[in-house]
């Protein structure tokens, strides 16, 4: 793989034929990595190559040890076509996702395969101010109990919630660099020594989703993370969607409340003080003080305090009555929200992910409700909503598609100057 990540000099050293023939390949390869194992009939019309261009492509590949045959296709009649895809281990990304009160991190390879198992770090984003330092410092730990060859770590791919804008590498929420002249992506890199992305954590499950999950081969998509906060990513047209700064989707922060409850962001009756966990966890803690019959008097004073989504998920799903309640009438208000950004996108499918996903019927029942009441029937009845299959791994493999596409993009880009 390090032969096809190259440099500069290396280009100005390549006759045009080659040029044209080493873009061939990062397409191929890039095709491969994001969509799976491809026939050649595949191949070609996915790149507009002609048969013999694509297999004299696979030819060098398989020589170079890059690519492999791995079964067949299915036939519409005749031999099954063999299928190709990259070797296992032949270049690793580091994913890190960073959330509310933890970070996990994962080295996963060019097929998606997890190579480190996923690692979870104490990281609170509201109060670190090394972060930096201590990722590096976790990362490090991880490269070198995952005992992988360094030089095929092509890039690290960073997740963080809030506005974050790709393009520039700059995060306007969390871990905001004080270095005026640096964006946060630039000094990851500075540590690193390798080619750093950051993406929102919404985006980033939605590129996973449509990559290897329920969005595959569809062109229009909300995929909605219900977490401590709600995120939405916008799939349209067939691509993930962004805006003019970055910040498409901040679903969270739309008004929902006339004079309601102040939001973290500093303004009222944002959808998040009404449906996201930190609403869940509010109204619990209201519950158990105002003396609600519920499984969660159980808790310690202290474990109240700390109470997190999936302890009241639990509860709900052991059948406590308050519990299901009020996750009730969080799917409720998200099935409003849900109602209008079908009427604004007409999507063919609404996939829900996140921690408040796992509540499965007690979340989506109330949502389904909510969106029959307040959408206009000739948007619902083409629109299926579906809980994400992905769990708890989407952001992970999100941050790996994000770092191919870059990497590969760049160096088609630098070729072809």
């Amino acid at each position: 793989m390090k032969s096809l990540i190259i440099s500069k000099d290396h280009i100005s050293k390549l006759s045009n034929i080659d040029k044209k023939k080493h873009i061939q390949k990062l397409r191929l390869l890039k095709t491969i990595i994001a969509s799976g194992p491809k026939s050649v009939s595949d191949l070609s019309a996915i790149l507009f190559t002609s048969t013999p261009t694509s297999i004299q492509i696979i030819n060098e590949l398989l020589h170079d040890g890059i690519i492999e045959k791995n079964g067949y296709g299915k036939s519409i009649g005749g031999r099954k076509p063999e299928l190709y895809m990259m070797k296992p281990n032949s270049l690793y990304i580091l994913s890190i996702e960073m959330e509310g009160f933890k970070t996990k991190m994962a080295i996963v390879d060019n097929n998606n395969n997890i190579v480190s198992g996923i690692q979870s770090f104490p990281l609170v984003l509201a109060d670190e101010v090394n972060a930096v330092d201590l990722l590096y410092n976790y990362a490090r730990q991880l490269i070198k109990s995952s005992e992988i060859d360094f030089n095929k770590l092509i890039g690290i791919g960073i997740s963080i919630p809030g506005l974050v804008n790709t393009k520039y590498g700059s995060s306007y929420t969390y871990i905001i660099s004080n270095r005026h002249l640096q964006t946060l992506q630039q000094v990851f890199e500075e540590k690193f020594n390798r080619p750093v992305f950051i993406q929102n954590d919404v985006k980033s499950s939605a590129l996973a989703e449509s990559k290897v999950g329920l969005a595959q081969d569809k062109r229009d998509v909300l995929v909605l993370l219900m977490d401590w906060g709600i995120g939405l990513g916008i799939i349209m047209d067939g691509e993930l969607r962004s805006g003019t700064s970055g910040f498409a989707g901040e679903i969270g922060h739309i008004p929902f409340v006339e004079d309601g409850a102040l939001c973290y962001c500093g303004k009222r009756g944002c959808l998040e003080t009404v449906a996201s966990g930190i609403a869940l966890v509010r109204m619990a803690k209201e519950g158990i003080k105002s003396g609600q019959l519920s499984m969660l008097n159980e808790l310690s004073d202290q474990e109240i305090d700390k109470i997190e989504p999936h302890i009241v998920i639990d509860a709900a799903n052991r059948g406590d009555q308050y519990a299901i309640n009020i996750l009730s009438d969080i799917g409720k208000n998200l099935g409003k929200a849900i109602a209008t950004l079908i009427q604004l996108f007409n999507p063919e499918l609404v996939i829900l992910g996140g921690r408040i996903a796992e509540a499965k019927q007690y979340i989506t029942t109330p949502i389904q409700h909510s969106i029959n009441m307040y959408s206009m029937v000739q948007f619902t009845e083409n629109t299926k909503i579906v809980l994400s299959e992905l769990g708890p791994d989407a952001g992970i493999l999100g941050n790996v598609h994000t770092v191919v596409e870059k990497i590969f993009d760049y160096q088609i880009e630098l070729i072809g100057a």
